[in-house]
């Protein structure tokens, strides 16, 4: 069985790149097709055979690989997968629209149908800081790349959704079904502390979306110690937004970041997401976590065993949720308990076994065929 991993793009260290590198693992000698890679921002396939398409050739890509949006579809189409039996792509986009061979298998495994062709559009588009042109061309665009998504849809035999919130995206907009497996986590790297400190903690790539301008805003007035770590382009705006009881830690080391998760009062997740990687980080660090209720968490956080949900997401919501946080007590052990069947090992052996399995089903269906 000859296999190929496929993935949109590698130009940040995401919960996604973690599925890529795990299937890298199970599939050392597989080569990963890409749009580009960066990497100088990921140093995690070193060893990989990375397959470039001819955008990452082009001036500006790693940095401004938006204005090239235009020509990822064609660049996608372009990899060349005939020699392949089974293709495994990793996509919130535009791997899933690879061409392979009329005996071959595609299996796509999916974090989300793309958000800002489908679900965040408006959103997407509000957002972007451009000029007006820029934004009178953007809805026209996106308008041709989801109908391009939609026909891309028919070239995958079998997708895998991230969660069962994903599952429902990929019924709604691409109208198919899936299977859910859910994302590889690395248990091992986190554990519990004896000494939990006086502090909350929250963190991630720092956008918009993710709505930790809420956060900020319930701390300021509830003035209790909030540690936030990570990047991003919100970054400097929440800064602006904090008064002194909240400190920003920046990028972290893996190691930092299950210190601090272990011995902080709980983790705060105000956003919506697709699965939801740190809450269980978390979780597995012994700590509690404080939701908004929707979206990914919802199938990982058990309340009032390891976490509480908020269901109006505002601040003043997460500000009585906090302050009555103090009203329940956690069991460490239990709520680490509750994330063991996330480790990565369960899902190596399960994704291995589901494209074994698949590609056996696939040569007995193409047999029949010729018979």
């Amino acid at each position: 069985m000859r296999i190929a991993l496929v993935h949109d793009y590698l130009s940040q260290d995401g919960g996604a790149e973690r599925v890529l590198q795990a299937f890298h693992e199970i599939w050392p000698e597989a080569p990963i097709f890409v749009l580009f890679y960066d990497q100088d921002k990921i140093k995690s396939f070193a060893d990989a055979d990375i397959r470039e398409s001819f955008l990452a050739k082009f001036p500006f890509i790693k940095s401004k690989y938006q204005w090239y949006l235009p020509l990822m579809p064609i660049a996608t189409e372009k990899h060349n997968l005939s020699e392949f039996d089974v293709v495994l792509s990793s996509t919130s986009a535009f791997a899933k629209g690879i061409l392979t061979k009329e005996d071959g298998l595609h299996i796509s495994y999916c974090h989300t149908p793309t958000r800002y062709l489908w679900s965040d559009t408006h959103e997407y588009i509000q957002d972007l800081k451009y000029n007006f042109l820029v934004k009178l061309f953007l809805p026209r665009l996106i308008h041709k790349l989801r109908i391009w998504d939609r026909n891309s849809v028919d070239r995958v035999d079998k997708f895998i959704a991230n969660s069962h919130t994903v599952f429902k995206r990929i019924k709604k907009y691409y109208r198919r079904e899936s299977d859910v497996i859910y994302p590889p986590i690395d248990l091992s790297k986190f554990y519990i502390s004896a000494d939990v400190e006086d502090y909350f903690v929250t963190g991630g790539r720092i956008v918009n979306y993710k709505r930790f301008d809420l956060v900020v805003q319930a701390f300021n007035r509830l003035g209790y110690k909030l540690k936030i770590f990570g990047d991003g382009p919100a970054l400097e705006s929440l800064k602006k937004l904090a008064k002194s009881n909240i400190e920003f830690l920046g990028r972290i080391s893996d190691q930092q970041k299950a210190k601090v998760l272990s011995r902080a009062r709980a983790f705060i997740h105000p956003q919506i997401e697709d699965f939801g990687i740190t809450p269980i980080e978390s979780m597995a660090s012994g700590r509690p976590v404080i939701a908004y209720g929707m979206g990914g968490v919802t199938e990982t956080v058990v309340s009032g065993v390891s976490g509480l949900f908020f269901y109006k997401q505002d601040w003043e919501t997460l500000f009585d949720i906090v302050l009555n946080f103090d009203k329940y007590t956690w069991d460490s052990v239990k709520i680490r308990e509750q994330v063991s069947r996330f480790d990565e090992k369960i899902f190596k052996e399960k994704i291995k076994n589901y494209v074994e399995k698949h590609y056996l089903d696939f040569l007995s269906e193409m047999n029949r065929c010729e018979l």
